[in-house]
């Protein structure tokens, strides 16, 4: 058995065998269609090279927010010689039953995009798997939270709009209470602030992340102003809302950013393919470090050592000039 074993784990196992008993034992598992056991071996070696990532699917928009995400943590974990494990939940009042039992020796340790989740004290987070956030709600205790500077890139959006004299600036933010959404809600407030310009109320509006939650509010805000100053910009809470809204501007015949600017937040896809002007999250390497930062979490707990690093890592944004983004209108339009 040891042989078979050693042979068969060849340069991995201290028994040594002659090269002609490896050569038999290697031929008798060719004739036998022997195949290693992947579970006996993450036994053995308390490492199974697998990482999972948890996220709820809501909805059936595709969600290109979590695609480019994805896409960064593919490549390192490519880089890095481990398999990604996608774990699914309705939504994230699933996690405290669900996320423990993704623990169950299938990984190593788990990512959680944009968690949902209650409170930093989480009794039920399972201590013997390393846990890493991307865009937590609230800190949760021991996980390593990354995550965009939402509330600079907003502000740095925002205060180019004003500089280029936009007043009426209309925020179709996200709903309230997500962390950054409320985090971009602030950075539209503070450039207002600094730059002595009062928003008027009606110029911050809720909706949904999506397309069509874009094309529902900007519907919903034309209608109830009709008669009155069409804004000279929309700030988007993301580029879906963004485009949305442009769906509806131009099925008025509006031009775009002639009679209207209109900038987005993220820049996934749907932004670079349209020119649109908003604001760079790094997505992509926001993956590739939540990966990173995962696996020194695991080498830590192997060791028996403490994971060393910072528990919360925030990216920088940057503003994307894109096309839809144009200089004040000399004479405002009235919304028909």
């Amino acid at each position: 058995m040891m042989s078979a074993s050693a042979a068969l784990n060849w340069g991995r196992s201290s028994v040594r065998i002659s090269t002609e008993t490896r050569e038999r034992v290697l031929a008798a598992a060719e004739r036998l269609r022997y195949r290693p056991n992947a579970t006996a071996r993450a036994l053995a070696h308390q490492r199974t090279n697998a990482i999972g990532f948890v996220t709820p699917f809501l909805g059936e928009e595709p969600n290109l927010y979590f695609l480019e995400i994805f896409s960064g943590l593919v490549h390192a974990a490519a880089a890095a010689g481990q398999t990604i494990v996608v774990f699914t939940l309705a939504d994230w009042t699933e996690g405290p039953q669900r996320i423990p039992s993704f623990c169950d020796g299938r990984v190593d340790g788990l990512i959680l995009l944009a968690p949902l989740l209650p409170a930093a004290e989480a009794p039920w987070l399972p201590e013997h798997t390393p846990l890493v956030s991307l865009h937590a709600q609230h800190p949760l205790a021991g996980v390593v939270n990354l995550q965009s500077d939402d509330e600079s890139g907003a502000f740095e959006m925002v205060s180019h709009l004003l500089a280029l004299g936009h007043r009426r600036i209309l925020h179709l933010a996200g709903v309230p209470g997500v962390a950054g959404v409320e985090a971009r809600v602030r950075g539209y407030l503070r450039a207002h602030a600094a730059a002595g310009v009062r928003p008027a109320a009606a110029h911050l509006v809720r909706t949904r992340l999506t397309v069509d939650g874009g094309r529902e509010a900007m519907q919903d805000w034309l209608r109830r102003h009709r008669g009155k100053p069409l804004p000279d910009a929309v700030f988007a809470g993301n580029d879906a809302i963004a485009h949305g809204c442009m769906d509806v501007l131009r099925t008025r015949g509006l031009r775009i950013p002639a009679d209207i600017s209109v900038v987005g937040f993220d820049d996934i896809l749907l932004a670079r393919a349209s020119r649109m002007a908003t604001v760079r999250q790094p997505l992509h390497e926001l993956g590739r470090r939540a990966v990173d930062v995962l696996m020194q979490c695991i080498e830590a707990r192997r060791s028996g050592q403490a994971y060393r690093g910072a528990m919360e890592i925030i990216l920088p944004t940057e503003m994307v000039l894109g096309v839809t983004l144009g200089r004040l209108r000399e004479t405002p339009l009235l919304v028909a």
